[in-house]
């Protein structure tokens, strides 16, 4: 709009110049003399023309004291008033040929200074010369041309400044609704392309480059998804067919590969995960406090085994829409972690807005609560767990609308809060504080 403006300005000025042609400046007669003198004009009964002096002649004449003109009609007839230069004393008898002049000398006083106008009157067609009070043309015309060209100017700004913003608003509505969609198109919106029904012509090519680019983009990640299915799915025989020969084996060296073998095992299911989740997600109801204590109770013997103890909270008691094995993959893996890499206490406490898993361990610093969650990512190098965990946890919960997050416990542990979406049916509340 600003340049729009500028262009606006730049041509008023430009217009206003060239009417006031700047070579041409200088001193005029002011025509206005000519009506007050055609005014004062009268014819005898003879026809011939006589100066009668009017009050406005009068006052023209206390004004211009120099004031002389010369009046003729279309027969020839003349009347002169005040004193003729010599120069358009020639004139008399041919100025009804003449209809229109201005004419002025080229030094000052200008005394040779003259308008022409023929004007109509109650006697008659009259061609008046005459010279009187001076007026500058630049100016004259200056203000003419602007009476003509400022309101065109106002018309061009109010359309730069109001209509033109309106007409590009409208015609790029279709720009901030593809806009709109490429903002919510990320790696779980896979399939979603713009609209290229609605892309001015302009940048139609534009909008269909990209969504051929998405489109490639969403078959080099099905077959990328693919792959790591069929590869995970073909790796689990021959892994558990090893891992059970390595376990049977007489060879104490032999056998101390088997926790290496079982983080194998453990990888592939974790693909696993991922291609189920992809293609398999279920949305059904399931019951959070269930879900939890059947978690606790697969994994209480581990636990117990090394030493270690859990304990399930029901602070609430919901029920969730969403996918329950993948939601019990998350609870399992959860607790894992806090049982493999926490204190000797673990606590699976389920909340008014979901569950989170506490343990007494030396914790997790601020600076590393986010990059666990990034894939293959270890806090501790360890014999066990493949980095892939916290990540899958993560997935998992966001596909559920939720969030996880990590929180230092009172006492220096870690609890790892998941909170689930909103869809949800209330059981009851606050149904117990007890342990099981």
């Amino acid at each position: 709009m600003a340049v729009n403006f500028l262009i606006l300005l730049a041509s008023f000025a430009i217009i206003t110049a060239i009417a006031i042609r700047f070579d041409s400046g200088g001193p005029y007669t002011d025509e206005q003399i000519i009506p007050i003198i055609a005014s004062a004009i009268e014819r005898s009964d003879d026809g011939q023309l006589s100066v009668v002096m009017t009050p406005e002649l009068a006052e023209l004449r206390s004004q211009t004291p120099q004031l002389w003109f010369v009046a003729e009609d279309d027969s020839g007839r003349s009347v002169s008033f005040g004193t003729v230069p010599q120069h358009y004393v020639s004139f008399t008898g041919r100025l009804s040929d003449l209809s229109f002049a201005q004419l002025r000398d080229r030094q000052p006083p200008y005394d040779l200074a003259a308008v022409v106008r023929r004007q109509a009157t109650d006697i008659g067609d009259l061609t008046i010369m005459g010279h009187g009070a001076l007026s500058n043309l630049n100016l004259t015309v200056a203000l003419a041309s602007n009476v003509i060209v400022l309101p065109i100017f106002v018309l061009l700004a109010l359309t730069s400044f109001l209509v033109t913003p309106w007409i590009v608003r409208r015609s790029l509505a279709g720009v901030h609704r593809i806009a709109h969609e490429a903002s919510t198109i990320d790696a779980h919106t896979r399939g979603r392309y713009l609209s290229e029904d609605y892309a001015p012509r302009e940048i139609a090519p534009l909008v269909s480059a990209v969504n051929a680019a998405l489109r490639r983009l969403d078959e080099a990640h099905e077959r990328q998804k693919r792959f790591f299915g069929y590869a995970a799915h073909e790796l689990r025989t021959p892994i558990a067919v090893l891992l059970s020969k390595v376990e049977s084996a007489e060879d104490h060296k032999t056998r101390a590969l088997a926790s290496d073998i079982q983080r194998l095992a453990t990888l592939a299911e974790q693909l696993l995960d991922l291609q189920r989740m992809e293609n398999h997600q279920q949305q059904e109801r399931f019951d959070l406090v269930s879900l939890v204590r059947k978690v606790a109770a697969e994994l209480a013997p581990i636990i117990i085994a090394k030493g270690k103890t859990i304990e399930v909270e029901v602070l609430a008691n919901k029920q969730y829409l969403g996918d329950p094995s993948a939601i019990e993959r998350v609870v399992m893996n959860l607790v894992q972690n806090a049982a493999e890499h926490g204190g000797r206490h673990v606590v699976a406490r389920v909340t008014d807005s979901g569950f989170e898993i506490e343990d007494d361990g030396s914790g997790i610093p601020p600076d590393e609560r986010e990059r666990v969650f990034e894939p293959f990512y270890r806090l501790r190098p360890s014999n066990f767990g493949s980095g892939l965990g916290l990540n899958l946890v993560r997935e998992v919960v966001t596909r559920h609308g939720g969030s996880v997050a990590i929180r230092d416990t009172a006492t220096g542990g870690t609890i790892v809060r998941v909170r689930l979406g909103a869809d949800q049916t209330r059981i009851s509340e606050a149904a117990s504080g007890g342990a099981d």
